[in-house]
């Protein structure tokens, strides 16, 4: 090919991809009016707090949600493991590194039992892994890890550095997995999933920009289960994300084991806040004897019920692209049907 025609071609591909990214971020609401950044913006939404109410999901509030920074609050998630093979055992490592003293962090908060919490999860929500890595003396952390599909994935760590008074931090950064990517479509909302001969029930609405009760009902062959076992100090660990950039919301059960009035199940409550209307994945993990087990939700926030479809127009769902190698290019965000356990 000629030099002109390389250029040419080139310049075309890069028009394709913007445009492509162009109308993806047009698909989703926006979390806010535009600010300048400040340290103090993109903290987590944490157990339905710090998120300003917002008129229809779409006023201004003063901070993003988390996982959308790799740098934020003074933090920076060093991942030193940008890329892993599809199917094939790997370890992640990674340390958080304090800016202003230029080291990495070595004292954290206990939080549900943890000193960080490590989320892993594809960009087209298929894959999903709650992972409990071990931190090294250097402050460096490890977890193994294998992941089963190939395509874009997100890492996010969330944590509370020891002194620190204020909420946690929720850091992401892009992981990359080579193989065969095959994106599917996102699951349609549905108030029951089946996991394990497990049922579990959603009940409730996520609201943008206000707080709204999700209540989880878990049965067992058609019979309420109410001897749920303790994980993370609590009857039930939910993870949502939002499909398209994956914003991180994590939240905590109302109650805890051992406090006098939480009951272990069959229903464990969780209070959350959506930072914009639009679809979510949401990830319950739960412990029912001796095994962790996760269940997979997809809702729609702005809709008045969990159950309802997604407002037409308001999702930028689409078909999804035609199946692909994938050698380490981040892909789009697409939605899957299928959810892999850990």
């Amino acid at each position: 090919m000629q030099t002109g025609l390389k250029i040419t071609a080139f310049a075309a591909g890069l028009a394709a991809a913007f445009g492509s990214a162009y109308a993806l971020g047009g698909a989703l609401d926006p979390v806010a009016a535009p600010k300048k950044p400040t340290h103090q913006e993109g903290r987590e939404v944490h157990g339905g707090k710090g998120l300003p109410a917002a008129e229809e999901g779409v006023g201004e509030a003063a901070e993003l949600p988390g996982g959308l920074q790799v740098s934020q609050e003074g933090f920076t998630l060093d991942l030193d493991t940008p890329r892993i093979e599809a199917g094939e055992p790997a370890e992640l490592r990674f340390a958080v590194v304090d800016e202003g003293a230029s080291r990495n962090v070595t004292a954290f908060r206990r939080e549900h039992g943890k000193e960080l919490h490590l989320v892993v999860a594809s960009n087209d929500l298929a894959t999903y892994r709650h992972l409990h890595p071990e931190r090294a003396g250097d402050g460096t952390w490890s977890a193994p890890v294998e992941l089963p599909e190939a395509g874009g994935y997100r890492v996010f760590a969330d944590f509370t550095p020891d002194g620190k008074s204020a909420e946690g931090v929720v850091l992401g950064a892009d992981l990359a997995v080579s193989g065969d990517a095959r994106p599917e479509s996102l699951p349609n909302a549905e108030r029951t999933v089946r996991v394990d001969g497990y049922e579990i029930t959603l009940d409730g609405a996520l609201r943008p920009g206000a707080d709204s009760e999700l209540k989880l009902e878990v049965e067992k062959d058609g019979r309420p289960v109410t001897d749920l076992q303790p994980h993370l100090g609590a009857y039930g660990h939910l993870v949502a994300l939002r499909a398209g950039d994956l914003a991180y919301l994590h939240v905590h059960p109302n109650g805890e084991p051992g406090d006098g009035r939480t009951e272990s199940g069959p229903e464990v409550s969780f209070t959350a806040t959506a930072p914009s209307k639009g679809a979510y994945r949401l990830f319950l993990d739960f412990r029912h004897e001796g095994k962790v087990r996760t269940a997979a939700f997809t809702v729609h926030a702005g809709s008045e019920a969990v159950g309802l479809p997604a407002p037409r127009g308001g999702g930028g769902h689409g078909p999804p692209p035609p199946p692909g190698p994938y050698r380490g290019v981040l892909l789009p965000a697409h939605r899957v049907q299928r959810v892999h356990h850990s």
